[in-house]
């Protein structure tokens, strides 16, 4: 949080603009637990059933949202047990999670994910896509849309972070107001990201320290 208040004393923004998700994939119930006694309630999963498993055991107020890539056939327990949805990239998971959100529940807060430098390696549309998609959330009351979310290239290089963040939030722009949400940075550019106009930083290993690696 100071890393974040420093950042934006530095952009000449608010700190309130600007707000932290922690990352919590693979992480047990018990560290969420942790972070959440120290006042954090917005938390990102990238593993559904993982999540699932999780949610039960934490308190009722937890706002949870959904970071990974989506699939056909989890768009039903997302839209039912989800706050927010930050990797939306096709209009068919977006006619699905509208469709699946139960009645009663406020609109699905969702970002479009954006892919502006054609990384094969990860999901998200272009400037042309992006606008399309956008145009046809509008039309689907049971979703709202919120703004942009993206994983930038790698790169140790703060002028090549900035300029990423930057096309994206120019895009957001161009967008319309509904698009403001910009979900941008991690634990090693989240300084770069605020600076571009960032309203979420998706922090994992600055809270909770490198995952784990598999053993063989």
């Amino acid at each position: 949080m100071q890393r974040i208040r420093q950042a934006c004393l530095a952009s000449q923004r608010d700190p309130k603009e600007v707000r932290l998700l922690a990352v919590s994939k693979t992480q047990p119930a018990a560290a969420l637990q942790a972070l959440y006694d120290s006042g954090q309630r917005d938390f990102g999963e990238n593993y559904l059933q993982e999540a699932l498993e999780k949610m039960p055991q934490l308190p009722a107020d937890v706002c949870w949202h959904f970071i990974g890539p989506l699939q056909s056939n989890k768009t039903r327990p997302i839209a039912e047990h989800f706050d927010w949805v930050h990797s939306l990239a096709s209009l068919k998971h977006a006619e699905r999670l509208a469709a699946q959100r139960p009645p009663g529940r406020s609109p699905l807060n969702v970002c479009i994910q954006v892919n502006l430098e054609a990384e094969a390696s990860k999901s998200g549309l272009d400037a042309r896509g992006a606008a399309s998609l956008a145009a046809a959330i509008r039309q689907l009351p049971q979703l709202r849309l919120r703004g942009l979310m993206s994983i930038p290239s790698p790169s140790d290089d703060p002028l090549q972070q900035a300029r990423q963040f930057a096309a994206v939030a120019q895009l957001a722009a161009e967008l319309g107001p509904d698009c403001a949400e910009l979900s941008l940075g991690m634990s090693a550019d989240l300084e770069q990201a605020i600076a571009a106009g960032s309203r979420w930083v998706r922090i994992g290993t600055a809270l909770f320290g490198p995952r784990p690696r598999p053993t063989s």
